[in-house]
């Protein structure tokens, strides 16, 4: 009978053990599908908030050779734009979702590329991962240097959430960009992780996250003049992470904290606080810009 008990015994715990080691696997090979959400339908576009655009398809080559494609919006009101904004958005939607924020940057007079990474909207690739959607933000830097040919001390690079750690990224490897504007970003991933609760806490994490997005050990690298901005309701990234990032950069920086925002309403409930966080972030560039021609 003890037999019998100690053998059911074993094979639970056993089933028990494959059961965990199976879920540790499938977080391994799925985990970017677990943090990144896109959407394909496209709910809007930039005509009918009055500003005008070109669609832009940006090809990329994979590992294996295929070429994919890149979706974004140019959306430019000067003939020779001398403020251009490099849009990168977070985990969810596209760029369709994104249209609020972008007309705050087009009614201050910039000129704005967003675009979506592969497997989001209309881009053409596969369900992305960590290092394609660098790879993405890249080749639009390329497109506006290279085939635009705009100088990129004329480039701001944004990014909102997890598009905040694709634009610290991005800043890091183009030390000659104007600057880096994040909002509502975060540390890394792993501390989103460590933030989200009970569940993931009882995996080994740290051992299997891959998908790292790891803006707090990139900031001893980045060059370029930082502004974060955070709503101090933001329930998915604590606003403590901001905070977090801004004492870790060495570089000029900005740190602006709205009291009542949440996660995506910053510009949109306190404009004037946007905007004159902005212009202030604009001066500073420009005076790091004299200091360096020095």
């Amino acid at each position: 009978m003890n037999n019998l008990l100690l053998k059911g015994l074993l094979g639970s715990v056993g089933v028990g053990v494959i059961a965990y080691l199976s879920l540790c696997v499938a977080l391994i090979w799925g985990q970017n599908r677990l943090i990144l959400k896109p959407s394909f339908a496209i709910s809007t576009n930039p005509n009918q908030l009055g500003m005008s655009y070109e669609d832009v398809w940006l090809p990329v080559t994979t590992s294996q050779g295929k070429i994919e494609k890149v979706h974004g919006w140019w959306i430019n009101p000067n003939p020779h734009p001398k403020k251009v904004l490099l849009y990168l958005h977070g985990v969810g939607g596209n760029v369709s979702y994104n249209l609020s924020t972008v007309q705050t940057y087009y009614d201050q007079g910039y000129s704005v590329l967003i675009i979506d990474y592969r497997g989001y909207g209309l881009s053409k690739g596969q369900f992305p991962q960590e290092s394609e959607i660098y790879r993405d933000a890249q080749v639009a830097w390329d497109y506006l240097t290279q085939e635009l040919q705009i100088e990129p001390q004329n480039i701001f690079i944004y990014g909102h959430s997890l598009g905040g750690a694709v634009a610290i990224d991005l800043g890091v490897h183009q030390p000659d960009a104007a600057g880096v504007i994040v909002e509502n970003t975060f540390t890394s991933m792993m501390d989103m992780i460590d933030h989200s609760g009970f569940i993931y806490q009882l995996f080994p994490s740290k051992l299997l996250l891959h998908q790292r997005f790891d803006s707090l050990g990139k900031l001893s690298s980045l060059k370029v003049p930082l502004l974060l901005i955070h709503g101090t309701s933001d329930r998915t990234v604590p606003y403590t992470m901001s905070e977090t990032l801004f004492k870790a950069a060495t570089v000029p920086k900005k740190l602006v904290l709205v009291a009542g925002a949440d996660h995506v309403s910053i510009s949109a409930i306190a404009s004037e606080i946007y905007i004159k966080a902005l212009q202030e972030f604009e001066k500073l560039v420009n005076q790091n810009k004299k200091e360096l021609a020095l």
